[in-house]
């Protein structure tokens, strides 16, 4: 029995650690099913969203996910050859060669300092002028009359110039406005950082064949005059019929009673070779071009070129804004006719009016506005925040305080891109005279009352002309449509903060209602550069 018994232990206890390998195989393996249901519930919570995201991605049919739907003949625009240098190289970084302590700057918001500047100005043929850190108290005009000259501080928050006194009592200039109100002219022009170029320029040849909008071909009387690399001008000039005013609406001018001269339009590109008679550009035509409007080539060769204004702050008092056509000058940069010019990384506080950059392949960037000033009756506190010329890029801006014109263009202006911004309440004032063919890409409009308020004179044409482009564009208030006096019906309006339904026809409105959002890609500007670039 007690034998027997044994081997009942015995087997009993084999029985249990038989049972104790397989619970512990058991808890073994369950333990890795529940490491690899852990790992994948990490990765899903990871993929998911990103998963949610590629699928939520909405294409327009202008462009697709890489241009694979655009061409240059296509109611989009090129757009990639905005700013300095076309896009094609960094701003330059010129080395320091000046100081303007040197030059007896104090620096201390008490001393005035003009005279150190305009020095250091005068005695810097190729260079970069430091500003170290200081509140400098300037009251004459700086101007710039040659290239490759930088102005540069330590930081916005460090290097202040502060101009108590305006253009108008320094330089008197008064004018009056199309309806024959008088104002002086720096109510839309100069600077008290005023950069003035000019352009050597001749006759090269006749074109002597039509070309469409979108070809890079011309017909030219004299191609020996050309060759691979020249920058030249083509330009045009209107019929009596007014004939090239009517192709830059579509047909949709509206009221030109007071356009009395005939318009003319130009493009700047490069030559890329010559077979024959026939010319190659680096760019597509923006315009057609007929015998009809007498198109010529001319040599375009900037004598201004690489100047830059970069890490600063301009300043005046804060005074209360009076209101519209009633400012006197507090104005911080102008850049007459002139090329590849920069400003980045600066502040301007208590403008009249913020930059005119009237010249062409500028870069403006990083420029944020302020203002400490009471407001016109209309809550804003100066005129015009910036105005382009054509084929220049205003980005990433931040503007913290609302002019009656935030961003402006105006007369053939085209080319210009403004990209990557935000305001209090936008207005994308288009000025009147056909600006045609801008870009405004994924932009913040902020409440977004404002998007179509624009300013000009009566009679003067629709506000934009054809091809106008607002590409992701976002606000706290749903968009619409501009009303029928803003353009023609040749807009285009992709990814837009709105309620309303797509309206999307070959000659007609193109409406894409896309989420901003969702919108790929989200800044076109970018996503036609890089596309050229690697082509």
């Amino acid at each position: 029995m007690r034998r027997n018994d044994n081997s009942r232990l015995h087997e009993s206890s084999k029985r249990l650690d038989s049972a104790g390998e397989m619970s512990s195989k058991i808890r073994s393996q369950g333990g890795r099913y529940m490491t690899r249901l852990f790992f994948i519930l990490i990765w899903v919570s990871i993929l998911f969203p990103l998963l949610s995201l590629i699928w939520a991605q909405e294409y327009s049919e202008l462009w697709g996910a890489t241009g694979e739907k655009w061409s240059s003949t296509s109611r989009l625009p090129d757009f990639s050859f905005a700013g300095y240098h076309s896009g094609e190289k960094p701003i330059s970084t010129i080395p320091p060669t000046a100081n303007v302590k040197s030059y007896g700057a104090k620096g201390d918001g008490q001393h005035e300092d003009s005279q150190a500047f305009l020095d250091a100005i005068a005695a810097t043929s190729h260079g970069t002028i430091l500003i170290p850190a200081g509140r400098y108290k300037i009251s004459q005009i700086l101007e710039i009359h040659r290239g490759d000259i930088v102005l540069r501080g330590a930081s916005p928050a460090e290097t202040v110039l502060f101009f108590p006194i305006p253009l108008n009592r320094l330089k008197p200039n008064m004018g009056q406005t199309t309806s024959g109100r008088p104002t002086s002219n720096y109510s839309w022009s100069g600077g008290l950082i005023w950069v003035k170029g000019w352009r050597r320029s001749n006759k090269l040849s006749q074109v002597t064949e039509g070309s469409l909008r979108g070809q890079q071909k011309l017909s030219v009387s004299l191609p020996d005059q050309f060759h691979p690399g020249q920058r030249i001008e083509i330009r045009m000039v209107d019929d009596s019929q007014q004939s090239l005013l009517k192709y830059l609406y579509t047909d949709e001018a509206g009221d030109t009673s007071k356009i009395k001269k005939p318009i003319r339009i130009s493009m700047v590109c490069r030559v890329i070779s010559t077979d024959g008679d026939q010319l190659t550009i680096d760019r597509p035509l923006r315009f057609d071009v007929r015998s009809a409007w007498q198109p010529e080539i001319h040599l375009d060769q900037p004598m201004v070129t690489e100047v830059g204004i970069e890490n600063l702050t301009i300043a005046f008092p804060a005074q209360k804004y009076q209101g519209h056509f009633t400012e006197q000058g507090y104005n911080a940069i102008a850049f007459n006719n002139v090329y590849d010019c920069w400003v980045r990384q600066v502040r301007i506080v208590n403008a009249d009016s913020g930059i005119y950059a009237t010249g062409r392949f500028c870069t403006l960037e990083g420029i944020t506005f302020q203002a400490e000033r009471g407001t016109d009756r209309r809550g804003s506190t100066g005129h015009h925040g910036v105005q382009l010329g054509s084929d220049n890029l205003f980005t990433d801006f931040d503007f913290q305080t609302k002019f009656i014109h935030d961003i402006t263009l105006s007369y053939r202006s085209a080319g210009n891109v403004c990209s990557n911004g935000r305001g209090v309440d936008l207005s994308l004032d288009h000025h009147k005279k056909a600006p045609y063919e801008n870009l405004f890409s994924q932009i913040d409009l902020g409440i977004g009352t404002r998007m179509w308020k624009s300013g000009g004179g009566r009679a003067l044409g629709k506000h934009c002309g054809a091809r106008g482009t607002f590409w992701n564009i976002r606000a706290e208030r749903n968009q619409k449509w501009p009303p029928k006096g803003f353009g023609p019906k040749i807009l285009n309006l992709i990814g837009i903060q709105t309620d309303q339904p797509s309206l999307i026809k070959t000659n007609d409105k193109w409406f894409e209602a896309i989420d901003p959002a969702q919108l790929q890609p989200p800044d076109l500007h970018q996503a036609q550069l890089q596309y050229r670039l690697n082509k």
